[in-house]
């Protein structure tokens, strides 16, 4: 039996933005998520981060710090009973410092690769997922590995490049707004 989901950029979509943080003390749920979130479970959606993480690739911080981020984003879900299926994150970045991560791959947004690796890994059935974040390469990402998608306009947006893949079904305000959408 196929699984659907709910795929959704961690920065600014699912936690508040604090650029390049690894520090758990520091990681806070958006506001106006967890009656969204909740409504997302009770749906049957898994629920599954995608996350570029270049801070890693430019040395700012260690892939292994990424462990304390995703233990506590579970922690502060766990709070409200809501359970974290998985965390998928590409430490990858084409102008990285580090040469282990200096690559231009296939899974970072808004290139599909997580998405479709997490789909292939938790038997997800794409076109009943959504790809929910705050920028157009996620809608991008999504989009192109076949989900439906939400565009949350946070004010993080700010090239407004469009293309083919990137018009996303909604646009929203919040992650509460968005689980209306589903």
């Amino acid at each position: 039996m196929m699984h659907k989901a709910v795929f959704i950029d961690k920065d600014g979509t699912l936690i508040q933005d604090v650029p390049y943080n690894v520090d758990p003390a520091l990681i806070k749920l958006e506001e106006h998520a967890l009656d969204g979130l909740k409504r997302i479970k009770e749906l049957g959606y898994e629920l599954i981060v995608i996350s570029n993480q270049s801070g890693v690739a430019h040395g700012y911080f260690e892939e292994s710090a990424l462990q304390g981020v995703e233990a506590k984003i579970k922690e502060l879900l766990h709070a409200h009973q809501i359970t974290l299926d998985a965390f998928y994150y590409c430490p990858n970045h084409p102008e990285g410092k580090i040469e282990k991560y200096k690559l231009d791959c296939d899974f970072r947004k808004p290139k599909p690769g997580m998405i479709l690796q997490a789909a292939v890994e938790r038997g997800i059935d794409l076109s009943q997922s959504w790809m929910i974040g705050d920028i157009l390469h996620d809608i991008e990402a999504g989009q192109r590995a076949g989900c439906k998608t939400i565009l949350i306009n946070n004010g993080n947006e700010t090239e407004w490049i469009m293309n083919d893949f990137n018009h996303p079904d909604f646009t929203v305000k919040n992650i509460n707004e968005a689980a209306s959408k589903l």
